[in-house]
């Protein structure tokens, strides 16, 4: 892993030590409860309580936790997290009875509730986008590590003459004195969140640390444009040359030819609108033919694959970004310093800059750095028509060396590049009038010589060698710019944070964006499926199943009671789901989300429906203990591979930084509160129908799930996060067109 990834990779690592104490947890209770429920007399519904109020302590939390950590910041959530670990462990140990034990459980469930809906915002908000899903896959790494573990612990403690159930539960607040720690003295804050707060200097810091580089300024400036929600979101098509290649004298406001410009100053190209050469912008003019050939498709669907085909198979261990991107479009005038959006560069050249605004907490620290040098970069760049003529630039180093590593500033990641466009058209009263766009570009065609396209995109008075390519272009409103001043020349106030702009509106109101609402569809039905799938609530009772299944009879030679074989099998369960996650975490980069939920899902179902079989035909009690326990352990294996963790990578990723934390709250609402569902009804349902009824029940949940990716799930791998939500706008739209066709 190169040194621009391993910073963001151990931050990784640190915060999913909340997802290592939720499995721990999630094992413990299940071996626990078999001692609590004979030590403490409890009733069939009071030991579901038992094991549910952690749920419900979840769910409750969940209901706040995103909004507050929009106000407040992910990582003090994640440290209070980690201190209610710590205390419930505390009150579990002590626990003289089943109430104090549900208040131990209820603050448990605070925590847990905390880390599974915030570690994988944090680690989207600060992982590259080429190895973002293979970062998210590690709480599910982390979670069923520590379930491992905990079932080690349980199962040594089992085979005592009195296993003692209060400190299996207690043993939690030592791991948690480790989460506190990392928590405090090592998380950063999320840049995201930062840039949203106005904190600009902070939010460059912790970029610089996380990339292992200093020039992080497209990443930066990719931050700041993707706080704003709404627009009309259009898909374009353009031939890019490098602006260097035009001759002095060259006009660039013609009709067919439009400047670029990159987020460093001096960093612009030439490009000439085009059409019919792009399959992602035929794919958006033709929306609605995906929902002619599969019935209730979603267009976003095709939408997104349109782009993944034309990604290389390198997936998330290479950067795509133009592959000749150094040599062409690098480019900066030689006196022109690559100017930072920081304070501290305004401070060094003695520009008058308030001492207040250093203080890292006022939204006014955006202003300096993103309005007055932005601006006057702005107004560089864009020359009055009277000039008549390019300034000359020469290239500057590649951005790409041989490994194929960003090693620059200026590309957000997945083969997309932030830049934006200064278009000009005649008024009505002969005077001209333009605008600034924002646009992601996405290269679709190869690198090719001059004397093909590009002849006609400079003209024929051009330099003897040149390449150009071919890009799909995302246009939408730059976030820089209020929609009061977005047509007025880029100077002085026409500038404005998007906080200024949207403050005004409630934060709810967002919600009622078409490409929100979109994608909150495919959060809630992904986290609700996955719940009534079973996995939560077979994990939470594993010992009882398998002790009804009959896995107690292979280990009968062995000496063990009935507790400690169905510990031992499911300690053994879960250390095979390890290698299985490695899988998961090496391919969710490479075959994408979608193409592992498609490919495991139907392994889930073949596994529950012959576990079903299995309990109504008796082919002996070793044949049929045998199949049980296979089928369960493939069922689990094969969960944790895709439809485990990708529901949480997916909604972490598909909602705007202004709304994410608000949106991973709904979502998770919907998670905990299935989740209790199933759990608390497991017993029951156990009781009443048998395992074969449960997982039939559960057989029929997979079907469904499978038809839901299929028509409603898109493919997010290797995309910038602000590039995924301009998607689900741009869907949006097309799915209302289409609606009303």
């Amino acid at each position: 892993m190169g040194e621009t990834k391993r910073g963001a990779a151990l931050v990784a690592i640190a915060a999913t030590i909340g997802n290592f104490l939720q499995g721990w947890d999630n094992a413990t209770i299940a071996g626990a409860i078999v001692y609590i429920k004979s030590d403490l007399d409890l009733e069939t519904t009071v030991e579901g309580l038992v094991v549910a109020m952690s749920l419900i302590g979840a769910t409750a939390i969940t209901t706040c936790s995103g909004p507050i950590s929009d106000w407040i910041g992910r990582r003090p959530m994640l440290i209070m997290s980690s201190l209610l670990y710590f205390i419930s462990g505390l009150i579990m140990l002590w626990s003289p009875n089943v109430y104090v034990l549900c208040l131990a459980r209820l603050l448990d469930g605070f925590g847990i509730g905390l880390a599974v809906t915030l570690v994988p915002v944090y680690i989207s908000e600060t992982a590259p986008s080429e190895i973002r899903g293979l970062l998210n896959t590690l709480p599910q790494f982390t979670g069923s590590g520590g379930m491992f573990l905990s079932y080690c612990m349980v199962f040594g403690m089992s085979l005592s003459s009195s296993p003692n159930w209060r400190l299996m539960l207690g043993v939690l607040s030592i791991p948690s004195l480790i989460y506190l720690a990392f928590s405090i003295f090592y998380l950063p804050e999320s840049p995201r969140w930062l840039v949203s707060k106005g904190r600009m200097v902070e939010a460059k810091k912790v970029l610089q640390r996380l990339r292992g580089r200093e020039d992080v300024s497209g990443e930066l400036a990719l931050l700041v444009e993707g706080l704003g929600i709404g627009g009309e979101t259009s898909i374009e098509e353009y031939i890019i040359g490098p602006s260097d290649e035009l001759a002095d004298g060259q006009e660039t406001n013609e009709k067919d030819k439009i400047k670029l410009y990159g987020p460093e100053e001096g960093l612009s190209w030439v490009a000439r609108p085009v059409t019919g050469q792009s399959s992602l912008a035929l794919v958006s003019r033709q929306g609605s033919m995906a929902q002619q050939s599969v019935p209730l498709m979603d267009p976003l669907v095709t939408l997104f694959g349109s782009v993944h085909e034309k990604m290389p198979e390198m997936g998330s261990m290479r950067s795509t970004l133009f592959p000749n991107f150094g040599s062409m479009f690098s480019t900066a005038d030689p006196h022109v310093k690559n100017e930072q959006w920081d304070e501290e560069s305004l401070r060094r050249e003695g520009e008058d800059y308030p001492v207040e605004a250093t203080g890292g907490d006022s939204d006014d620290e955006l202003h300096s750095p993103l309005m007055s040098r932005q601006t006057t970069t702005m107004e560089n760049m864009v020359p009055p028509a009277s000039h008549g003529s390019i300034l000359s630039m020469r290239r500057n180093s590649s951005l790409l060396q041989g490994t194929g590593e960003a090693v620059g500033g200026t590309g957000i990641g997945g083969g997309w590049q932030l830049a934006w466009k200064w278009s000009e058209r005649e008024a009505e009263d002969g005077k001209k009038e333009g605008s600034f766009k924002r646009i992601y570009l996405h290269q679709e065609g190869v690198p090719g010589s001059r004397r093909g396209s590009l002849v006609s995109l400079v003209g024929n008075d051009v330099a003897e060698e040149g390449e150009y390519v071919q890009a799909s272009a995302l246009v939408s409103q730059p976030a820089l710019f209020s929609k009061e001043l977005i047509n007025q020349h880029p100077v002085g106030p026409a500038m404005v944070h998007p906080s200024e702009t949207a403050s005004k509106a409630p934060i709810w109101a967002a919600l009622l964006d078409p490409g929100v609402k979109s994608a909150l569809l495919v959060g809630i039905g992904i986290q609700m499926l996955q719940q009534f799938s079973g996995i939560n609530g077979v994990l939470y009772y594993t010992p009882q199943i398998l002790e009804e299944a009959g896995v107690t009879v292979l280990l009968a030679n062995v000496g063990l009671s009935t507790e400690s074989a169905s510990f031992l099998i499911s300690g053994f369960t879960t250390l095979l789901m390890l290698p299985c996650i490695g899988v998961a975490m090496r391919l969710m980069d490479i075959s994408g989300r979608r193409t592992l939920l498609l490919t495991t899902i139907p392994v889930l179902i073949g596994s529950l429906i012959i576990l079903v079989c299995s309990e109504l035909v008796d082919l002996g009690t070793y044949v049929n203990a045998a199949i049980s326990t296979a089928c369960v352990i493939i069922y689990f294996c094969c969960f944790v591979t895709a439809y485990g963790p990708i529901p949480n990578i997916l909604c972490s990723e598909i909602f705007p930084t202004r709304v994410r934390g608000l949106c991973i709250a709904i979502c998770a609402l919907v998670y905990w509160i299935s989740d209790i569902i199933v759990t608390y009804t497991l017993p029951v349902l156990l009781s009443a129908i048998g395992l074969a009824g449960i997982f039939g029940i559960y057989a029929v949940v997979c079907v469904i799930s499978w038809i839901f990716v299929f028509l409603k799930v898109p493919e997010t791998k290797g995309m910038p996060l602000e590039v995924i939500t301009e998607f689900f706008a741009v869907g949006a739209r097309q799915a209302a067109a289409a609606k009303n066709e």
